[in-house]
């Protein structure tokens, strides 16, 4: 059973930047994985913000998040990170990775995952 922990997440003003981490467990390579990320706010529903496929190549954006984010990969490391520049309140959200064995491409589709992190918190306010 893959487990994946998120990390990097706080408190950030408006207009900072985080670089959020998610981590497998010792024993798994995430890039026999396709890796998700997505948030969720207060009363909202669960958006996917960006994905990797190492496999493939490929990685996506939602188009909510612009060129703020990017998705990159530490095979050495078995991580994969989120980095979110110019952040403003409404990137205000707990933000969770997600990973899918055996494939290739990603979707910004939170029903296409297997496995998810506890996720971490991201607060963007002066």
């Amino acid at each position: 059973q893959l487990q994946l922990v998120e990390s990097g997440g706080g408190l950030v003003q408006p207009g900072g930047s985080l670089r959020l981490s998610c981590a497998a467990a010792s024993g798994f390579t995430l890039d026999y994985y396709s890796i998700g990320w997505f948030r969720q706010a207060p009363g909202k529903e669960r958006e996917g913000v960006s994905c990797m496929s190492s496999r493939s190549g490929v990685t996506r954006y939602g188009n909510s998040v612009e060129d703020r984010f990017t998705i990159s990969g530490d095979n050495a490391r078995n991580t994969v990170y989120l980095q979110i520049d110019r952040l403003q309140p409404d990137d205000t959200a707990i933000y969770y990775c997600a990973a899918r064995p055996r494939a290739i491409g990603c979707l910004l589709e939170k029903t296409w995952y297997n496995y998810w992190g506890q996720g971490t918190q991201v607060t963007v306010s002066s």
